[in-house]
């Protein structure tokens, strides 16, 4: 009877002993992933390990901003991209101008200004740019950096949150792609009846 009492207290220390050592591997090894291991390969383990050695950044609830990474080409917003916007159905020429210009001085003048002149509200706050002024770095006047299609779809939907409101149900398609062409071109030497139009009077 002793014999076997000796023998099972002999496996209860040992399986105590096996269980504590298991113990000890599973804690080293969530500090070793916790604390010390790369997290480069966080995202090739199973999700529930995931949870357990993502980066505190990375924990839910965490009030850290995680490090942006660099945006490539294909996931830039397509609005600032040219080819994003219409492209206007026709060429640019005197006329277009000519017709332009009407517009723009029975639409645009009195915000916007015209060749040599501000718009009376120009020096107040929140003023609407001057299309017609030089930028105070570079040749660019006006938005004639923009892509025309740019220029017609502000024009036709408007600026949220500014006083730019809609066009398109007041100009047809055609009057709000002579004007839009014609602003792309004001850095551009504009033929003298274009100018004429545009500076005759005041705005």
């Amino acid at each position: 009877m002793a014999r076997a009492k000796k023998s099972n207290s002999g496996f209860g220390t040992f399986f105590f002993g096996f269980v504590v050592a298991l113990v000890l591997a599973a804690a080293a090894g969530f500090v070793y992933f916790r604390y010390e291991a790369t997290p480069r390969a966080v995202a090739d383990l199973p999700a529930p390990i995931r949870q357990v050695v993502a980066p505190p950044a990375q924990a839910a609830g965490s009030t850290q901003t995680a490090k942006p990474t660099p945006l490539s080409l294909s996931a830039t917003s397509p609005v600032h991209s040219e080819r994003a916007f219409k492209q206007p159905p026709f060429g640019i020429s005197e006329d277009v101008f000519e017709s332009g210009a009407k517009v723009y001085r029975q639409n645009c003048a009195r915000c916007h200004g015209t060749p040599g002149r501000d718009a009376v509200a120009a020096a107040q706050q929140h003023a609407a740019p001057q299309l017609w002024k030089k930028h105070s770095h570079g040749d660019v006047v006006g938005v004639s950096d923009d892509p025309p299609g740019e220029t017609f779809e502000k024009v036709t939907n408007g600026i949220p949150h500014t006083r730019m409101p809609a066009f398109g149900h007041r100009l047809t398609e055609r009057q709000r792609w002579e004007v839009s062409l014609l602003l792309k071109n004001a850095d551009q030497p504009l033929p003298d009846p274009v100018q004429g139009i545009l500076t005759a009077g005041r705005p």
